[in-house]
């Protein structure tokens, strides 16, 4: 059975594998040798996040053991393999997309923790616990072609590089373990705050190097296309909007260790406000997410949707928004194109801009 993992984790590869790259278990039984061996001395590990030396025998944890993952041959990018729970699948009997959304985090957080870094604040350096600093999200562009459906293996690599001055990228590519067959991709980028004062900061070149050893030398993205849509800028929505869900308000379970709600929510929020006929017909192709300000706990969200304004006037047949418009623009795959909002509902600040983009459902499996 195909065990899954739970949060980031960072032995070094070294720890966990040995010369010939196999993975090495405890209470397996070898042959005895007949010369006498010679006594090595204990191998001493530098750990590049916490700055403590731990031993061989320390360094690899029952998680990591038990977990489906580990570093690509070149030590730059990281694999990991889930099977899809019962719990994670929803009214189409396949993976929601918070699923998906809550797997590219696991991975990535994995990652950071096979490699060194802290599960305290996301996959933290030293540098950055030391001056209190974290990790948010300020844009995810997910792009899923099938959705997994339960008992399906999916396969996840994920890689992070530098971006600018102010921030960090990570990508991802998702695939179908059991035909290798490339099933999403998925793109995010990171910039980093003061945990005290909850304002951005400067990557500096301390924390850059702690990291960058880890990273492609070369530019690797997941979405190498020139104009694609991971790169395409998300218009304000107009208001008043078409659709709408007030009153959203986050749960306890919706913060995560940093204190603020995690980015996986502002999906399901997003979602809330879409025409239940759209949710009948069609399902998730690609959403992009623009992530304006921190939600708190004691926050009331409002959550706008409107038709992605069409060039050439065509419309969503039979949908009628509450002010009377249905235009909405179509790509040339025929899929329909919204745009979202998520607000405050006292004083009306923008916490999120979204665009999504759907296609038909298929056939049922």
């Amino acid at each position: 059975m195909l065990l899954r993992g739970g949060a980031f984790s960072a032995c070094n590869a070294a720890a966990a594998a040995d010369s010939s790259g196999s993975r090495r278990f405890p209470g397996v039984i070898r042959a005895p040798c007949t010369a006498q061996p010679r006594r090595a001395a204990p191998l001493r590990v530098a750990a590049v996040a916490t700055g403590e030396t731990k031993s061989k025998a320390q360094e690899t944890s029952l998680a990591d053991r038990l977990r489906l993952g580990s570093l690509t041959e070149d030590g730059l990018s990281y694999k990991e393999k889930f099977i899809v729970r019962c719990y994670e699948v929803g009214i189409n009997k396949t993976a929601t997309v918070e699923t998906i959304a809550n797997l590219l985090q696991e991975v990535g957080c994995n990652h950071a923790q096979y490699v060194g870094f802290s599960t305290d604040g996301f996959a933290t350096t030293l540098t950055m616990r030391k001056y209190h600093l974290i990790w948010v999200t300020a844009r995810m562009h997910i792009e899923i072609y099938k959705y997994p459906a339960w008992s399906d293996v999916v396969e996840i690599e994920t890689w992070c590089q530098s971006e600018g001055r102010i921030g960090t990228r990570r990508d991802w590519i998702l695939k179908d373990y059991s035909t290798g067959e490339v099933i999403g991709r998925a793109t995010s980028k990171w910039v980093m705050m003061n945990q005290d004062t909850r304002r951005l900061q400067k990557v500096t070149d301390e924390v850059r190097d702690e990291y960058l050893v880890y990273c492609p030398k070369t530019l690797r993205l997941a979405f190498p296309e020139e104009n694609n849509a991971s790169l395409k800028k998300i218009a304000k929505l107009d208001d008043p909007a078409d659709y709408y869900k007030v009153g959203l308000v986050p749960r306890r379970a919706d913060l995560d260790m940093n204190q603020h709600v995690n980015n996986v929510t502002y999906i399901g929020w997003v979602l809330e406000s879409m025409p239940q006929e759209i949710i009948d017909s069609h399902e998730l192709h690609t959403i992009t997410l623009d992530y304006r300000r921190e939600c708190q706990h004691d926050d009331v969200v409002d959550s706008l949707t409107s038709p992605e304004p069409a060039i050439d006037g065509s419309t969503i047949p039979g949908l009628q928004g509450t002010n009377g418009s249905s235009a909405a623009a179509r790509d040339e795959n025929d899929r329909l194109q919204f745009l979202h909002l998520l607000r405050l509902s006292t004083e009306g600040s923008e916490i999120n801009r979204g665009r999504t983009e759907w296609r038909k459902k298929p056939a049922k499996r």
